[in-house]
């Protein structure tokens, strides 16, 4: 009998594969447990296309991204903070500001958890941050800190 294995099964093979059980096995665990599909003509067929939709998705979303990492490449964003007697920021400045800046001037809605400062910014100037985008794509940003 052969199954489609529709999750990862110990000792036989991962998902998406094809294998060669016997019957009862296959009938009675693997199917009757929800681990294995019959492996009809329709069902590898219908299997196979959720695969290529599966892999035309992640490609459309890589695309998206790296429209993401240009864009974020080129821009600098300004931040303005108040400064303290000394000249010093008033505490840092946070991945969840940064994000809420980004959406406010720029019209990019990112996640605070991927944005990724090096060392902690408290002072004025021109600071370089990463933004880890997902899929291994990492978009440098410029942050431009200005004191009020």
């Amino acid at each position: 009998m052969k199954v489609l294995l529709i999750k990862d099964v110990k000792g036989l093979g991962k998902k998406g594969e094809i294998k060669e059980v016997k019957d009862g096995y296959g009938q009675n665990f693997l199917i009757g447990k929800g681990f294995a599909l019959l492996a009809t003509h329709e069902v590898i067929k219908k299997h196979e296309a959720g695969e290529r939709k599966k892999a035309a998705d992640e490609a459309a979303e890589i695309e998206r991204l790296k429209g993401i990492e240009k864009e974020l490449s080129k821009l600098t964003l300004t931040i303005k903070r108040k400064l303290g007697a000394n000249g010093s920021l008033f505490g840092a400045v946070t991945k969840d500001e940064i994000a809420h800046e980004l959406l406010e001037q720029k019209n990019i809605e990112i996640d605070k958890k991927i944005v990724e400062i090096d060392h902690v910014i408290k002072a004025t100037g021109i600071f370089d941050i990463t933004v880890k985008l997902g899929h291994g794509i990492h978009a440098p940003l410029k942050i431009e800190i200005i004191g009020e």
